[in-house]
């Protein structure tokens, strides 16, 4: 059994009882997904399987053999930031930068969902795409907290990559 992380192949552990954020950082040393809370209140650990986001926190790693995970540190090219790793920096969207990653991977997730058309809770029309806006990106990120008040800076940031507007 192995699963592809950050597009590298890993034998999964053989205890099936290991979620795939002790998997990560214990054997791997993937240190970029944060532990928090562990009962996947907090969203630091989020990552992203086959391109949508998961707390790994809540996953076992034997559940994803053959699967695709990608970590924040797979989402920059060598020194080049990733677009959204960029706009935190500009937006200046992370202060102690614990719950960073995890911000940044559900930002990305959050594009694609906005792609897709997927709604949220305060998409007020189900039949068309979601609109775009400040209320609109709270709610998908508000499986992510911040304790130190960078949320502003945070929906800036996140605004600014998937197009939306700024305030």
């Amino acid at each position: 059994m192995t699963i592809e992380i950050n597009n590298r192949p890993y034998d999964l552990p053989d205890d099936a009882r290991i979620s795939l954020l002790d998997f990560m950082r214990e054997r791997l040393e993937f240190f970029g997904s944060k532990k928090g809370c562990n009962q996947g209140a907090c969203g630091a650990c989020t990552v992203l399987v086959d391109g949508e986001r998961i707390l790994s926190c809540l996953a076992l790693a034997a559940q994803y053999d053959g699967r695709s995970v990608t970590t924040i540190e797979g989402v920059a090219n060598g020194d080049e930031l990733h677009p959204l790793q960029a706009l935190f920096v500009e937006h200046e969207g992370m202060q102690c930068g614990y719950c960073t990653p995890g911000q940044i991977m559900s930002g990305i997730a959050l594009k694609s969902e906005l792609e897709r058309g997927a709604p949220s809770n305060v998409s007020s029309d189900l039949t068309v795409a979601p609109r775009l806006s400040r209320d609109e990106i709270k709610e998908r990120l508000s499986g992510n907290l911040c304790r130190c008040g960078a949320h502003n800076g945070i929906i800036d940031a996140v605004a600014a990559y998937v197009g939306g507007e700024e305030q």
